[in-house]
């Protein structure tokens, strides 16, 4: 299968998202600009105090015109202690509420995706960017933008506090900014699209690690380890060819800011020495705009040497904001709700891309509360008429309806009350055992849990785990067995309480001791709704009202177990072979 990649959103579309989650979070980003402001005007008054210091002595002043600039480095030092610390504070606050509100934006709109998108996207490119972008992005937020945004502040300020104390002291220090832009010039057209392939090798590696893993079997079974592992190993290498490159051009652009510093610092002594020299400046100023200069050297260097991370994260959003400009499901125009639990498919067919029809002009009719098995071979589309009717696909022709509504006008929160699908891949998340089952009702009580799982007969080893319902079970905790995973999504079902269930092949990740076991809890779960069971096994069938038979993308058969036993057709062949495989 071919897969696609995501899209990745232009610079202009990147900077929109970014600014939209900043403008969300309110006062709070101004506060700390403010803050920002205040503490660096404090840092800079003790060079210009230390100015006014050099002037005294020169003058000759007695100790108060000593002590009044001593006083102010004093003051200055104490209140940009306090300042700092706030803008500290309102930085952090301000970016952790803009990360938050990207990550959950980004997560948000990749769970909306539908079950055929997820299917056509290469999951290692969805992975990277909910995983390594958001990661990238949230070090940069957090670690580099207070520090840019000190530093812009504090380099504005600086360049304006020297032209204050003469114009051309103010200009010998500009004299560093056209260096500094050169610089920038030569490296950020050939630093970006490094950036930007280094992020798609990522995303390109991660796939072929999600690939090999996924696909372990069979790549043991095919003799494809070498194969596989010498297309991880290839694009891990290209990953790594292009970090070694952007490290080595990142070398050079820092000497290119050496050189910036040292023309600029030359150029604010020399003309400091001349103007003092002609009495066009006192000593003071010149040692003012001279260490003001110098305190330019760091957030110079932060703002310049953060272009690095900055790209890397720049490139890291505009593959998130790639994911946020995927187009919303569409709600209906003309919403309809569902009236009953009856289910209806009218000359159903669908394809996947240019492949044959799997379903190929399918009727069925399920009465409210009816239980309908569907049998067949491998392929006859059964998991595919599944999917159609929770919903989970837009079919390529024909149509769905639920309580007497087309499942396409239903809107998609109302759609997942009224039908619930299981499906044999039961997830479990980590967490508790009962917010694993209260997944499905997040306001239900540990009653209403316990009562889900008694129904599907779960209790008795839930309460038997080492904390109950409350024990830690997925990822860091208890390793649930297939069955039990399984017997947790149907108590899901349980609590959700839909009208239509739709059981694909829910016991086919157990063994048969445990398959027989999911059967009956099937069975339980589904009591008084209308289902639809995918058979796994063919005694699911025995216990269905009745039983259709799929063929080809086509229902060849329907009736009772016993009907079509007796009717000696295809039915009747996949019986005996079941039977005479257990005799």
């Amino acid at each position: 299968m071919t897969y696609r990649t995501l899209p990745v959103a232009s610079g202009r579309r990147t900077l929109a998202v970014v600014a939209r989650q900043v403008r969300a979070v309110g006062p709070v980003g101004a506060a700390a600009v403010a803050a920002s402001v205040a503490a660096n005007a404090c840092v800079l008054a003790g060079p210009w105090a230390l100015g006014l210091l050099v002037d005294a002595v020169v003058r000759g002043d007695g100790p108060r015109g000593v002590l009044v600039p001593a006083a102010v480095i004093a003051g200055a030092a104490l209140a940009g202690g306090v300042l700092s610390a706030l803008e500290s504070v309102l930085l952090a606050r301000t970016g952790e509420t803009v990360l938050a509100r990207l990550r959950e934006a980004v997560m948000r709109r990749a769970m909306r995706l539908s079950e055929e998108e997820l299917s056509r996207l290469a999951p290692g490119d969805l992975l990277s960017r909910v995983g390594d972008d958001v990661a990238e992005t949230s070090e940069v937020v957090r670690e580099r933008a207070p520090l840019v945004l000190t530093s812009l502040v504090l380099v504005v300020m600086a360049l304006g506090g020297m032209a204050a104390l003469d114009w051309r002291l103010g200009l010998a220090g500009a004299c560093a900014l056209p260096v500094h832009a050169l610089a920038l010039r030569w490296y950020l057209p050939k630093s970006a699209p490094m950036y930007a392939r280094q992020r798609a090798q990522l995303g390109e590696r991660a796939q072929a690690l999600v690939g090999t893993l996924q696909g372990a079997a069979t790549v043991d079974a095919y003799r494809l380890r070498e194969r596989r592992t010498a297309l991880v190993a290839e694009r891990s290498a290209a990953a790594r060819d292009t970090e070694v490159g952007v490290f080595g051009l990142f070398t050079r652009f820092i000497g290119a800011i050496n050189a910036a510093e040292f023309v600029g610092l030359a150029a604010v002594l020399a003309v400091g020495f001349h103007l003092v020299a002609a009495d066009a400046a006192t000593v003071g100023a010149a040692t003012a705009a001279a260490l003001l200069f110098h305190r330019l050297f760091d957030p110079f260097g932060a703002l310049l040497t953060t272009f690095d991370d900055v790209q890397s994260a720049g490139a890291s959003l505009a593959r998130i904001a790639g994911v946020l400009d995927l187009p919303e499901p569409p709600e209906p125009a003309d919403p309809a709700r569902p009236a009953h639990g009856g289910v209806r498919v009218r000359g159903a067919v669908h394809r996947y891309g240019e492949g044959p029809a799997v379903l190929d002009g399918v009727d069925l009719e399920v009465a409210p509360g009816e239980r309908v098995a569907v049998v067949g071979a491998s392929g006859a589309g059964k998991t595919t008429l599944a999917r159609a009717v929770a919903g989970g696909l837009a079919l390529s022709g024909g149509r769905v309806l639920v309580g007497g509504a087309p499942v396409d006008r239903v809107p998609r929160a109302e759609l997942r009350r009224h039908v619930v699908l299981v499906s044999q891949e039961a997830h479990v998340f980590a967490g508790t055992l009962a917010d694993n089952v209260r997944i499905a009702d997040p306001g239900a009580g540990d009653d209403r849990v316990l009562a889900a799982l008694e129904a599907v007969g779960a209790r008795g080893w839930a309460l038997g785990l080492p904390d109950g319902i409350a024990t830690a079970v997925g990822e860091n905790g208890v390793r649930l067995t297939a069955d039990r995973a399984q017997l947790l999504a149907l108590a899901r079902l349980v609590l959700a309480d839909p009208p239509v269930a739709v059981l694909d092949e829910a016991s086919a990740e157990a063994g048969s001791a445990g398959a027989r076991g999911l059967e009956r809890a099937a069975l339980a779960a589904t009591e008084g709704r209308t289902a639809l069971v995918v058979a796994h096994r063919l005694p699911q069938a025995v216990e269905a009202d009745r039983v259709v038979v799929m063929e080809a993308g086509r229902i060849v058969e329907s009736g009772t177990h016993g009907e079509l036993v007796a009717r000696g057709g295809r039915y009747a062949d996949l019986w005996r072979a079941w039977s005479d495989d257990r005799a």
